[in-house]
């Protein structure tokens, strides 16, 4: 079978031809990475400028004078330790829940065959066309009648039922092949034995997935936590920047954005590997 490129060999072959190749894919290749770091850079410069500078048109690209003190400003000011631990707290609980319902829910539904099974699949996968904002309403009735309000609760409960990280894990169980789960059987191990022993070591690209999405979510999400805690003191980072952003400089205020996105940049540099094999894992078996 013929495959088509875009650049044949005997052009390739050529000086003149290869030359241009590698300016056109140095050039796109700088572009694309320009455009993904040069929003980095700036909120990472722009908290070192002076107030004044920020504001400056037309803007500097290097700061005149790197001031660090806007960083340590943000710290005390608006009280990014207190607000930092809530988050994490609140991502934790949320991951924790969500990764053991919705590993124990795929897992039964891709390898227990339960009755009903493909409705019940189909009724979880139809909640992801309903906008999350009509369901904001009888999210915060519910967790107001159960008296979760100002309560980490609040966030781990609902986080639980995300139908697409389910979904995912339950592709991935599906490529599992049955022939190990039938040996593991023969040797006397049950369905929880096999779950744990068998399934989940084999699925450890798709959990680390599952686990980058369910953080990722919570670390981001600002309209829900603005609308259970009303408490200051409970607030996460994402609502406290708001919340707490009225009185404050603006190259302070950018110093507490760039703080508040090291632990997702450095989350998502450690566990990039993982990231790239479970998204990939999903095309190949076992």
């Amino acid at each position: 079978m013929s495959t088509r490129t875009l650049v044949s060999p005997a052009t390739l072959a050529r000086p003149r031809g290869k030359a241009l190749y590698w300016t056109v894919f140095t050039g796109v290749l700088l572009l694309f990475t320009l455009a993904f770091l040069f929003p980095v850079y700036w909120m990472v410069t722009g908290a070192v400028k002076s107030p004044d500078e920020v504001a400056r048109t037309p803007p500097t690209l290097v700061p005149e004078r790197w001031r660090l003190g806007g960083y340590r400003d943000a710290w005390d000011l608006m009280q990014l330790p207190t607000h930092l631990w809530n988050t994490v707290v609140q991502a934790a609980g949320a991951w924790a829940f969500q990764l053991v319902l919705c590993t124990a829910a795929a897992y039964a539904l891709s390898k227990l065959k339960p009755v009903f099974g493909r409705v019940i699949l189909a009724g979880i996968l139809a909640t992801l066309m309903v906008p999350a904002q009509a369901l904001v309403v009888p999210k915060y009735l519910t967790v107001a009648d159960l008296g979760l309000l100002n309560d980490p609760l609040a966030i781990w409960l609902p986080a639980v039922a995300n139908a697409f990280n389910l979904y995912l894990l339950k592709r991935f169980f599906d490529q599992i092949p049955r022939d190990v789960l039938e040996a593991a059987e023969i040797d006397g191990a049950g369905k929880l034995r096999i779950l744990r022993s068998i399934v989940l070591p084999m699925s450890r690209p798709v959990l680390g997935v599952v686990s980058i999405f369910a953080l990722v979510a919570v670390w981001q999400d600002f309209l829900w936590p603005l609308m259970v805690f009303s408490d200051t003191d409970r607030q996460p980072i994402s609502v406290a920047l708001v919340q707490l952003s009225q009185n404050i400089q603006l190259t302070v205020l950018i110093a507490a954005m760039v703080i508040a996105s090291i632990p997702m940049v450095a989350l998502f540099l450690v566990f990039q590997r993982h990231i790239i094999a479970g998204i990939s894992a999903g095309s190949t078996k076992g």
